[in-house]
């Protein structure tokens, strides 16, 4: 398990994006009111119908934002990367979650009460228009996923979700397996499948040659083929 030493953790420069549109005197708010938080892996951050009251920085880790639907099946809705917000968007708009969030690894976050980023948003136009844009970018992502999640056909789908999730994450030193390991139930859950079909498919492309499976393990190795087939869905 990950171990982080937080008298070492330059929070300020991780949120540089939050923290240079800020004055002194806002800078020393932020600073006074933000705290650290671990959790372990598959450790629920926040949970559906909860009420927000901070928002969230994944500062070190990977985490996964998800809804259980009709029979318990969950749906991996986003994931977030080092460092991205996330948390708040329920808050602004005056309800409970309608999602939760889980970490997939062990995962430090920082945590800033929603009440002081609304004192500040209302005293800065900069970071006012922060948020606006963070909360653009992740209405496309979700308007861009709910065009494939709905239209593309399964191996359209595991694609998409090996392509997104080097994007997100990257690769290992050898410039192709995925840095991050997840179970095939959280690759289903990613694709908008069952596990069983995301088994069945992911057996397709190691035998078509696209990938190469080592327990949790995948190694991309036909990336462009790969492309080509989440285009064509």
């Amino acid at each position: 398990m990950a171990k982080f030493d937080l008298s070492e953790i330059d929070v300020p420069a991780l949120i540089a994006d939050m923290w240079e549109p800020l004055n002194d005197e806002q800078r020393e708010i932020l600073a006074s009111h933000f705290t650290l938080q671990t959790y372990k892996k598959n450790e629920v951050i926040h949970c559906e119908g909860e009420t927000p009251t901070h928002l969230m920085c994944l500062l070190s880790g990977k985490v996964k934002v998800y809804k259980d639907g009709v029979g318990g099946r969950s749906q991996i809705i986003r994931v977030i990367k080092p460092v991205e917000y996330f948390g708040y968007r329920a808050y602004f708009s005056g309800a409970d979650y309608i999602t939760a969030a889980a970490a997939f690894e062990p995962s430090l976050i920082c945590l800033i009460p929603m009440t002081t980023i609304t004192q500040l948003v209302t005293q800065n136009n900069a970071l006012a228009m922060f948020f606006i844009k963070q909360l653009s970018i992740d209405l496309g992502v979700a308007d861009e996923r709910t065009v494939s999640l709905t239209q593309k056909h399964i191996r359209g789908r595991l694609a998409e979700s090996l392509i997104f999730l080097k994007e997100s994450y990257g690769v290992e030193e050898d410039g192709s397996t995925l840095s991050i390991y997840l179970s095939r139930e959280d690759l289903a859950n990613l694709s908008n499948m069952t596990t069983s079909n995301a088994i069945r498919t992911l057996s397709q492309f190691a035998n078509e040659k696209l990938i190469a499976i080592d327990g949790r393990k995948i190694k991309l190795i036909d990336e462009e083929k790969l492309k080509k087939i989440s285009k064509i869905g």
